[in-house]
């Protein structure tokens, strides 16, 4: 293993070190644990806080800040934060308006955020959650009972947090966060896997002309393994996977090219000419773009596709100011 690391138990504790030194205006963080709120806490309005195990950055702590997150909890790497961490990252960002916690599908992550709001509960904090689930790859997988909640999630980040930075109430930003969910689907795929810092060793193996279709963001298997193909063929399988589950004719999507941790830019933008090309052919109408590392899999040489069915609200608060160190 060949990593810019100093010490396997240390790597959570100094990425978010680092993250908040380089970012003192946008993030705080906690004595708890690695946990990272804003640096000037939000009041009277909805708080929204995420989280899950680190290896996905930008995601979670990148998106703290105004228009999306109040606080991000990490784990250790693919692993589910702690209730206490969680409870404490709510305790810090609690207004009366609430707190939305957005969750993505995976075992331990729903069981330890659900814990946390039963906490918080108690201590007379309003908590309401999301569970993410846009994965059309594969259901029930290694660690999920359902799909999995990937890279579509963030979009339930910006929008939902823009709905809660208008002065919406929790049952209002709740509403339209599971509205992106209900409207989001994605879809992935890996040519090299990543290594997990402790584990000292890849999660798996991929022979030089193979790659790995539909898989997770922790390295967990997709629908099936074959021989690398070019990347329009790529992408055409992808999309036609996620166009079958969601009817997108005559619709507006915002589109997302996700990379996992390795791919260049010059790959995803490739990957992009091709997803634009399909859109366009099948009358689907490209509303806004993105493409960058937004949910990652350490170095994971793969990308994600993430399409967004879009109606008027969601296209106002897809649109509306944000400012954090990973969206601006």
């Amino acid at each position: 293993m060949k990593k810019f690391i100093n010490d396997v138990s240390k790597v959570e504790e100094q990425m978010i070190q680092g993250m908040v030194k380089a970012y003192p205006g946008y993030l705080r963080k906690l004595d708890c644990g690695n946990v990272v709120v804003r640096a000037q806490k939000k009041e009277a309005k909805v708080a929204l806080i995420s989280g899950g195990g680190s290896g996905h950055e930008p995601a979670h702590g990148g998106f703290v800040g105004t228009g999306m997150l109040d606080a991000a909890v990490a784990g250790a790497v693919f692993t589910s934060p702690t209730p206490d961490q969680i409870l404490e990252g709510i305790r810090a960002i609690a207004t009366d308006a609430g707190v939305l916690m957005v969750v993505k599908n995976y075992t331990g992550d729903v069981m330890n955020f659900e814990m946390a709001a039963d906490m918080a509960e108690m201590e007379g904090i309003s908590v309401k959650h999301v569970v993410t689930n846009d994965d059309v790859a594969v259901k029930d997988s290694l660690y999920t009972i359902g799909r999995r909640g990937v890279a579509g999630t963030i979009f339930v980040h910006k929008i939902a947090g823009a709905k809660a930075e208008e002065g919406a109430s929790l049952d209002e930003v709740q509403a339209v966060a599971q509205k992106v969910i209900d409207h989001v689907r994605t879809m992935g795929a890996a040519i090299t896997p990543c290594t997990v810092p402790a584990a000292g060793k890849p999660g798996f193996e991929l022979e030089e002309d193979e790659m790995e279709v539909g898989i997770g963001i922790h390295g967990e298997p997709g629908t099936h393994r074959e021989k690398i193909r070019q990347a329009d063929e790529i992408v055409d399988h992808l999309l036609e996977q996620i166009l079958a589950d969601i009817d997108y004719t005559g619709s507006e999507v915002a589109v997302m090219v996700n990379g996992a941790g390795a791919t260049p830019l010059m790959e995803l933008f490739i990957i992009n000419n091709r997803v634009a090309d399909v859109l366009a052919e099948k009358g689907i109408k490209v509303y806004k773009t993105f493409v960058g590392e937004y949910m990652t899999s350490i170095e994971m040489q793969g990308f994600s596709l993430s399409l967004l069915r879009l109606d008027e609200e969601m296209k106002r608060l897809l649109d509306a100011p944000a400012d954090t160190p990973a969206w601006r």
